[in-house]
């Protein structure tokens, strides 16, 4: 996939209809991560939009809607936090989890803690390289129920 690609998966959702399926966009820079994630989001029955880079993400964010955006803190085209702070910015309903493989500060390195640093940036949540499986789908489930849409909460309240 060429750097600043978008690609949106339509196995899933040919098979259970684009309404069913909550979209996720995820960016990061590595095609293997991207690919990881896309395979095991489908298996859990999400749409997948996948963009390389930040300069792709931004652009996938214009033209479509999603229910949760994983981004990479780190990717190139976009310093740092950049990433976080801009994605956050254009979507601030879109709950974003933000991944990074250069993620903790320890008691020996003056490094900052960068996921730390991601969630007073306005993410939802935080992963750090590698993560589990696991981990990554109660990361997204713990999201989207939290920021249910505003008709799902009318909704409920009205049921209730």
């Amino acid at each position: 996939m060429p750097h600043g690609s978008i690609v949106e998966s339509p196995k899933r959702e040919a098979q259970l209809g684009r309404d069913d399926l909550r979209h996720i966009l995820v960016v990061d820079d590595d095609p293997m991560v991207c690919m990881a994630i896309e395979v095991y989001l489908q298996r859990n029955n999400f749409r997948v939009t996948i963009a390389e880079g930040g300069e792709a993400g931004l652009r996938a964010l214009e033209d479509k809607q999603f229910d949760l955006m994983i981004i990479d803190i780190f990717m190139p085209h976009m310093r740092g936090f950049e990433s976080i702070r801009i994605f956050h910015e254009q979507a601030p309903v879109i709950p974003l989890i933000a991944m990074s493989g250069h993620a903790f500060a320890n008691l020996n390195s003056p490094a900052p803690d960068f996921l730390r640093m991601a969630l007073e940036l306005g993410a939802a949540r935080c992963l750090r390289k590698p993560f589990t499986p696991d981990a990554l789908l109660a990361a997204i489930n713990d999201c989207l129920a939290e920021h249910r849409p505003r008709s799902d909460v009318a909704t409920a309240v009205q049921l209730g």
